[in-house]
């Protein structure tokens, strides 16, 4: 039984766990102690992407000579490996670049995707992203290492294990997945129970028998989708007390021996523990990275350690403020489910923002979802014609729709992106522009759901003014005081003739449709309130005033 050791981040790690089911060595020695600080995508046109510790992702190539170049290119670039899509041409250049560079070339098996194979390795990367932690046990085993602890599973069986959660979501895996069926292997890949599968053992009853039994179940094979069954499983629930905490399931080929049964139940207290680690450690480490980010969005003595920390030294940064709609809710449980949804859609924006910025930061701050995004500073963002332009808040404003669009809660959820933060004294400016921002998107339910406070800036000035008038009670004044009166005294429509011919930079028609009334009705009144209030409306500082006054002051029936 093999126990690992080594950093969470290490390029032997990701083989030890993602080994034989996802990787594996063709060329090259492995370096396990090589540090993984991120995962890069090649892109023969972006050659300013940093890829000192990287693991890269040969995405389309296959030409040996191109490989080849690539490995010398990353050795001077200090990269970790190359992955390559199975089969690699492992031919002599590619070889000796690998054996003469010293970077490794890794092949990602058949089957499965660039995607699932990115979501993994930052999972792997993530555990130890934030601070440094201190290395214990739990029953001999390295706390919340799960992956270790389903080998250790999968030796006492002699099976393929995977660890579930209660939503039949992948924990941990052993390796030998190999050698069970396509429905594990789609289980694996994709760290969750494929749905179809799922249903099949919920119409069975599988899931109800599995939480009331404190011992073993036996669960026949499912069907996939050519219709061939899969290996039977045997599958015990992980309590903690009278709480499920997830599953463990052997893919078995013939039924346990009493002594594997009893090894397997032993077994599910060690996982129990291992799991609620690992949801304590989730919640320290997300306690954690908010008070990192609350540091630096607030900024003081304590910031630049806090950006280090967060690793966007050196970055510009440019912060985004997401919250959702508030509403009114007096049901005793509402605090607590706006607290989870808000948590969730966290962890949502920063598994988005991770797949496009290679730093971010993202945390629950009071009520508002904050995240700082950092820029590398070797390359700017690319327009849809190719050019090189600095419109970094314009590309975090459009990364932020995407994730609204894919979240499929655009009129629930605003999100307000910040100003460019040139260094990390900068980001509490970005954070209070992003505020601003968002409080206006907010404010204007009709416009789209993401506002770059660049694009608002006037509207957010409106906004603070309104605060400042009604704080002291300031009440219409000259012309626009007098048009109300007359309102009001008389039966009249002249303040709303007034805004709608503002409304309309003085059309008439324009301005006497939206009314409803006649153009020549609409400049009768147009006459009368400048006889009545004494405005000029041809004095463009009039106009300004009446406007401001209109806006602020005089609220739309």
């Amino acid at each position: 039984m093999s126990v690992t050791t080594r950093p969470r981040a290490s390029l032997g790690r990701v083989i030890e766990d993602l080994g034989t089911t996802l990787l594996e060595v063709v060329s090259g020695a492995a370096d396990d102690d090589a540090e993984i600080e991120t995962v890069v995508i090649h892109d023969v046109l972006d050659d300013a992407m940093p890829m000192r510790g990287a693991l890269v992702l040969g995405v389309g190539l296959s030409d040996p000579d191109e490989i080849a170049a690539l490995l010398r290119t990353l050795a001077a670039q200090h990269a970790s490996a190359l992955v390559l899509r199975a089969p690699v041409r492992a031919e002599q250049p590619v070889r000796e670049a690998s054996e003469a560079s010293g970077i490794p070339v890794l092949a990602l098996t058949r089957g499965a995707s660039w995607a699932q194979l990115t979501a993994m390795l930052r999972s792997l990367i993530a555990e130890g992203d934030v601070g440094d932690q201190a290395a214990t046990t739990l029953g001999g085993m390295p706390s919340g290492d799960l992956f270790a602890l389903a080998n250790a599973i999968a030796t006492l069986l002699n099976a393929p294990v995977t660890i579930e959660d209660r939503n039949s979501r992948v924990v941990a895996f052993s390796g030998r997945q190999h050698e069970a069926d396509p429905a594990r292997i789609e289980t694996v890949l994709g760290r969750q129970v494929p749905e179809r599968f799922a249903r099949q053992l919920e119409e069975r009853g599988v899931f109800q028998e599995l939480y009331r039994s404190e011992d073993p179940i036996d669960v026949g094979p499912v069907l996939n989708t050519e219709g061939l069954p899969s290996f039977p499983r045997v599958a015990l629930a992980v309590r903690a007390g009278d709480e499920i905490l997830g599953s463990i399931w052997a893919a078995v080929q013939e039924p346990l021996s009493p002594d594997r049964v009893q090894a397997l139940k032993d077994s599910a207290g060690l996982v129990a523990l291992h799991l609620l680690r690992l949801r304590a450690g989730a919640d320290v480490e997300r306690r954690l990275r908010a008070d990192l980010l609350a540091t630096i969005l607030e900024g003081g003595p304590g910031a630049t350690d806090a950006t280090a920390r967060l690793r966007l030294s050196d970055h510009r940064c440019v912060v985004l403020a997401l919250s959702a709609t508030e509403e009114v809710d007096d049901e005793p449980s509402a605090g607590a489910r706006g607290v989870a949804e808000r948590q969730r859609i966290a962890d949502a924006f920063a598994v988005h923002l991770g797949a496009v910025y290679l730093r971010s930061a993202v945390a629950v701050i009071g009520n508002v979802v904050y995240a700082v995004v950092g820029i590398r500073p070797e390359q700017g963002d690319a327009d849809h014609g190719g050019a090189q332009t600095s419109d970094a808040d314009s590309r975090a404003a459009r990364v932020a729709a995407d994730f609204l669009g894919r979240l499929g809660a655009t009129s629930e959820i605003r999100i307000g992106v910040g100003t460019v933060a040139q260094e990390a004294a900068s980001i509490p400016s970005s954070r209070a522009n992003a505020d601003r921002a968002l409080r206006v998107v907010r404010q204007a339910p009709s416009r789209e759901p993401v506002a770059r406070f660049t694009a608002v800036q006037m509207e957010a000035l409106l906004v603070e003014l309104g605060d400042l008038v009604r704080a002291r009670g300031d009440q219409p004044t000259g012309p626009v005081a007098q048009l109300l009166a007359q309102d009001r005294e008389k039966g009249t429509h002249l303040v709303e003739t007034l805004r709608a011919w503002l409304d309309a930079f003085g059309d008439v028609a324009v301005a006497a449709a939206r009314v409803y009334t006649h153009p020549n009705t609409f400049r009768y009144r147009l006459r009368r309130l400048s006889e009545i209030s004494g405005l000029d409306l041809t004095d463009p500082e009039a106009r300004f005033s009446a406007m401001v006054q209109l806006r602020l002051l005089v609220p739309r029936d």
